[in-house]
């Protein structure tokens, strides 16, 4: 059991290896969170609280960077009214963005959080719709821009019109320019981009099981089958977030798993993006993997402690580095 004292971490924050690091959300939405006590569906609801934030998964994790005093360009696609107001909601948390507009409206996402039932309900817009040519152009302005002293963090759902192998051929374009790519995708989305050997991929357990095809329950299975990954890919690191019951990290150095934090909870919703924009910022700072762990791991549960999908606080997060606990595995 090992836990690390949080003036090192701290002090780790203030270190810069890397020149930039872009996010990448080609499904944007405005998120609006709504608090329902005892939801029934075919009857009358009534909304009790109501906050509304922009989002999408790699907006959450400029968002997060930002808190944890890292440097981010979020860009994307965005278009309408809606896309306009998510432009104005991040240009007034002064986040550098590079958004490409396009025809259409960006989605509205519905979050339903009941505090009665403790459930959490996600309805999703389908969003805009893009052409291959389109997304091509937005891969070639990041390009244009792109060092080997950057990196890329590519998250979340594809818009319709997008091809399955976008993720593929942006992970691939931006290794050629010898960026780090952390990509955290699921489904046929990440099969397709694993043939470009990301450096980091962030799947769940859930995520990983599908992924091969077969469930996966215990830390030691997770790591097992995360290490193959990794060899067949040529992927330097995979972390398994586990919900509730913590994160697997599995790397060359080292495996380590860490415990889940009980914290109160007021929206699971980001949670993963927090965790994913902790592991970019401790790259950039070029920490050990026992302080990614905890600095991800304390990320992760500050932000279920928010409601919508709002970063949290570095005071918050500082107060749980000292609670962080994990250990070594085997296999």
């Amino acid at each position: 059991m090992l836990i690390i004292v949080e003036t090192t971490i701290n002090e780790l924050l203030f270190q810069r290896r890397y020149e930039m690091i872009y996010t990448v959300t080609l499904n944007p939405a405005l998120d609006k969170t709504v608090e329902i006590p005892s939801l029934t569906v075919d009857a009358v609801n009534r909304i009790t609280s109501m906050r509304t934030d922009p989002g999408g998964k790699g907006i959450n994790v400029s968002k997060v960077i930002a808190k944890l005093g890292g440097k981010s360009i979020a860009t994307g696609i965005l278009g309408g009214d809606t896309g306009r107001a998510i432009l104005s909601a991040l240009n007034d948390l002064e986040l550098k963005t590079s958004f490409h507009f396009v025809e259409g409206e960006t989605r509205t996402n519905m979050k339903i959080i009941d505090p009665v039932q403790h459930t959490n309900t996600d309805i999703n817009e389908p969003g805009v719709t893009v052409s291959e040519e389109i997304l091509n152009e937005l891969l070639e302005e990041l390009l244009e821009k792109l060092t080997a002293k950057d990196i890329v963090v590519i998250s979340g759902s594809m818009p319709k019109g997008s091809p399955q192998d976008t993720y593929y051929t942006w992970t691939k374009a931006c290794r050629e320019k010898g960026a780090k790519v952390i990509l955290d995708a699921d489904g046929d989305l990440l099969k397709a981009a694993l043939k470009a050997s990301p450096y980091l991929i962030k799947p769940n357990n859930h995520e990983l099981s599908a992924l091969v095809g077969r469930t996966l329950t215990t830390p030691e299975e997770l790591a097992k089958t995360a290490k193959k990954i990794m060899d067949q890919y040529i992927i330097s690191k995979i972390v398994v977030s586990m919900g509730g019951d913590g994160a697997l990290y599995v790397t060359e150095s080292g495996i380590l798993y860490a415990e889940g934090l009980k914290v109160p909870v007021g929206s699971t919703v980001g949670a993963g993006d927090s965790v994913v924009a902790s592991l970019a910022v401790a790259e950039e700072a070029g920490m050990s993997l026992a302080d990614t762990v905890c600095l991800s791991t304390a990320t992760g549960a500050a932000n279920v402690m928010c409601s919508g999908t709002q970063a949290a606080e570095y005071s918050v997060i500082q107060e749980l580095l000292p609670k962080v606990v994990f250990h070594q595995i085997e296999i």
